[in-house]
């Protein structure tokens, strides 16, 4: 299941930088360092550089996940990875190397973790925690393979689980300003009180009231939409919202999650991956928290079915103002390469195109373009590696090689990217909703940690264009409630956004 990954600026030279998250498989548990996850410096040439001796982020343990923040509000971001076992805080030392405070900070949390994600939930300027929890399990006391209803996969014997196992909630960690956090995962109401089996976790403020709420995507489990009530406690109204189940009103094995506004209705609709014979699910967002499953109608349901997806996101590749999706796959049992059931456990990856009419067409792809390779994927990582304008992904996959997917065509049309720094808000601006006007062309988009697979995407903001040659305006709504505007700023072009209020 391990692991994700994460686009970050850890040194502060304008160029992304990698952290992959990796494990070991339970036959070699004893020796962990085989498997350290990994912090690739960007040169700044098409190369990486691995950083991660130097740098003390190399942790030799069964990572899951990470998420990136700067929960200090000193202006680097620091990283915080999800193990089985207690967590790391890595801080960021601001000279390229970190130190892990998690057991100081009070988020060295020991239980299974996997999906995390910061945000400012309380608009306090500093970003709190969010960290979804898997299984209660034991690696001395592994139930026995093969054994029992859920040890079994189309009558061939395989690991158990989830189902039948028990779940261990999940935590939510306040930020106190003084370079700790406090559990209120409870008080709160985000504790998980079904045990169900959480994985991709992500914020967003779904109905525009300027606070974020939350989303978890659980393991064969309704998944979770908590409303921020704006007194630090949320309500969880995914079964009511529509975004919880299938179509069918059962429960799925969800796994990945994307936010977009893919029909540029102003709106952030949420679409999960699934386990194979289960549709990945997209639910538009009508209003509020009302949100209705159109996976089938959407064209992208019916081509998931073979698939166990993970990593996913929305992402304009080709810069023509519309967002498009891709999903990244694998199977959870490598039995299958032994077995004779015509089920691939290498799979290849899902790229659907927007045909702006409300529907995607899964494109399939042509010799050299990296998606027809089979891989076993899990993670993935959506951002601007080279600043060229286009996004382009890295994958994480197990038992291999990561897998970089360099988008050398999408910069043929405009782009404008915008990085949002906070000034009265959290330095990370994580909450920002930032509106694009570009002629009839209208773009929204938040900014937001989590979603993918226990993975973090380039924190800047990336809108396509088209053809066009000029932008009118660029609207920031701060998670303060401050509105900033600009007027005509350059097409194809990187731009730093302030937010006025006081130093960070």
């Amino acid at each position: 299941m391990s692991g994700g990954a994460a686009l970050l600026d850890f040194d502060n030279d304008g160029r992304l930088d990698i952290y992959l998250v990796n494990s070991p498989t339970v036959a070699s548990a004893g020796n962990p360092q085989s498997a350290c996850s990994e912090l690739w410096r960007n040169n700044g040439d098409g190369t990486f550089v691995d950083v991660t001796e130097k740098a003390g982020v190399g942790y030799p343990g069964w990572g899951m996940g990470v998420a990136t923040g700067d929960y200090d509000n000193d202006g680097w971001q620091d990283l915080y990875v999800t193990c089985f076992g207690p967590n790391r805080l890595y801080r960021n030392n601001g000279d390229g190397t970190f130190t892990d405070i998690a057991v100081k900070a009070g988020v060295a949390d020991p239980r299974w973790s996997t999906g995390a994600a910061f945000g400012d939930y309380d608009n306090d300027g500093r970003v709190d925690l969010f960290v979804a929890n898997y299984i209660d399990l034991k690696l001395e006391a592994l139930p026995e393979f093969g054994r029992g209803k859920n040890c079994q996969f189309q009558g061939m014997p395989v690991q158990c689980g989830p189902q039948g196992l028990r779940g261990v909630g999940d935590s939510l960690f306040h930020n106190n300003g003084d370079g700790t956090f406090n559990d209120v995962s409870r008080q709160a109401g985000v504790d998980d009180k079904e045990l169900l089996f959480g994985l991709g976790v992500v914020w967003c403020d779904f109905n525009e009231d300027g606070r974020i709420d939350l989303y978890v995507a659980n393991d064969t489990g309704a998944n979770y939409l908590y409303q921020n009530n704006g007194d630090g406690t949320f309500l969880e109204i995914g079964l009511m919202s529509g975004a919880a189940l299938s179509e069918d009103g059962k429960g799925q094995a969800s796994m990945g999650v994307a936010i977009g506004d893919y029909d540029h209705r102003g709106r952030s609709s949420i679409f999960v991956t699934n386990f194979s014979d289960e549709y990945n699910a997209l639910y538009r967002h009508e209003k509020g928290f009302t949100f209705t499953d159109v996976s089938y109608a959407t064209q992208t349901g019916r081509a998931s079915l073979p698939y166990v997806g993970w990593g996913c996101g929305f992402f304009d590749y080709d810069n023509d103002g519309w967002l498009d999706l891709l999903v990244v796959n694998g199977h959870v049992y490598p039995q299958l390469e032994a077995a004779k059931l015509k089920i691939a456990y290498a799979q290849r990856k899902l790229l659907y195109h927007n045909k702006r009419n409300g529907t995607f067409a899964e494109t399939g792809s042509g010799p050299g373009s990296g998606l027809n390779e089979p891989s076993v994927s899990r993670g993935a990582a959506f951002g601007d590696l080279d600043n060229d304008g286009d996004l382009d992904v890295v994958i994480n996959n197990l038992d291999g090689a990561p897998t970089i997917l360099r988008n050398d065509g999408g910069n043929r049309n405009s782009f404008l990217v915008l990085d949002l720094i906070g000034g009265r808000s959290n330095r990370d601006a994580y909450g920002a909703r930032v509106k694009v006007t570009a002629g009839d062309l209208i773009q929204i988009a938040e900014k937001r940690s989590g979603g993918s697979y226990l993975s973090q995407n380039d924190p800047r903001l990336h809108f396509g264009l088209d053809r066009r040659t000029k932008v009118d305006a660029v609207e920031v709504r701060w998670p303060g409630g401050l509105v900033q505007k600009l007027t005509n700023p350059s097409v194809n072009s990187f731009i730093r956004i302030v937010e006025p209020g006081r130093e960070r």
